[in-house]
């Protein structure tokens, strides 16, 4: 039944972006000047979880690279590694520069060097843009004149609240755009494209899209990882020909699980070292957590940036969850 897996990925970038028209034009026209060989304008993407900040992104900077052979475009996701030289790492090679440099032993001038002598202009995607440990890595960025920034994040509020002030100052003038939740109909036009370009026609009833978009609530990730689990599920079973709204109930939870874990691969060292520690001991004081981990890590880092990279994983991520306040504090990870 299933026809091109990967249309059911929440990673993939389709041919039409459903719903999106205004804000992929607001891009645009941010990045447009790049095809006349002139400098885009930095734009910041904002919106809650689910809601396609990184998939607008990719698919308005995939359309701009196929108008113009002036272009490099590097992507980089700051939650799997948010350290200047990660970062700037990052980019430069997903934009096709710097295969002789290592990330390990090369010293970050030597990115920004590459990134500079680009003989094309170079857009750089940074995603999860909050939890970087730096805010001079975007000043890095910034300061070069032939690339142009479209950094993503949950909360506009948030972001600008703990940035260095010359670095705030600086992205005061980007681009904001703001994505807001799906609704249900729309939700479902997601759904049904994605049906179109990963199954067979018929193999999920109209009843079962419908439910699949009313329990994601708004968030095109979850209902896609929904729709996988559902269809791995029945292309498994012989016994089964479509999805239905009781195979629906049966694989949510898994298919949750599954999204939790895809987060959690996604995760640098430090942040999954702090969430394997939680994972392993059920509840853990928070005294405890910082304890271990600094028994364990390399090049442990300081307890005020473990402390935002907690924050991060709980309340933007909703990989754990604490209870408590203080010298009482403990971390879970949560049930399904």
């Amino acid at each position: 039944m299933i026809t091109d897996a990967r249309a059911l990925r929440p990673s993939y970038v389709p041919s039409d972006l459903h719903h999106r028209d205004a804000k992929i034009e607001q891009l645009a026209d941010a990045l447009r000047p790049i095809a006349d060989g002139d400098i885009g304008e930095n734009a910041l993407i904002f919106g809650p979880s689910g809601t396609g900040k990184t998939t607008l992104a990719r698919f308005v900077v995939r359309e701009l690279e196929r108008e113009t052979f002036n272009l490099r475009w590097g992507y980089h996701n700051c939650i799997s590694g948010s350290s200047k030289a990660e970062v700037l790492y990052g980019i430069m090679r997903d934009a096709g520069l710097g295969a002789d440099l290592k990330k390990m032993g090369s010293p970050t001038s030597a990115f920004i060097d590459r990134l500079r002598e680009s003989d094309r202009r170079v857009v750089a995607i940074v995603d999860e843009v909050d939890v970087l440990e730096d805010d001079m890595t975007l000043q890095a960025l910034i300061d070069i004149p032939n690339v142009t920034i479209v950094a993503i994040t949950i909360d506009e509020d948030d972001l600008f609240a703990h940035l260095d002030s010359r670095v705030r100052s600086r992205l005061r003038s980007a681009q904001p755009i703001t994505l807001d939740r799906f609704t249900h109909g729309q939700l479902v036009d997601i759904l049904q494209a994605r049906i179109r370009a990963g199954l067979r026609p018929g193999t999920i009833s109209t009843d079962a899209i419908g439910y699949i978009a009313d329990v994601a609530a708004g968030d095109a990730r979850e209902a896609i990882g929904i729709l996988r689990s559902a269809a791995r599920a029945v292309s498994r079973d012989c016994d089964r020909s479509q999805i239905t709204i009781d195979i629906v109930d049966e694989v949510r939870t898994a298919a949750l699980e599954e999204i939790h874990l895809e987060r959690v691969e996604d995760l640098g060292t430090h942040k999954r070292l702090l969430y394997d520690i939680i994972e392993a001991s059920g509840t853990i004081p928070g005294s405890e957590l910082h304890d271990t981990y600094e028994q364990r890590a390399q090049n442990p880092k300081a307890k005020s940036t473990r402390r935002r990279y907690l924050s991060n994983l709980e309340e933007k991520y909703g990989l754990i969850e604490s209870n408590g306040s203080g010298r009482g504090k403990t971390y879970a990870v949560p049930e399904f």
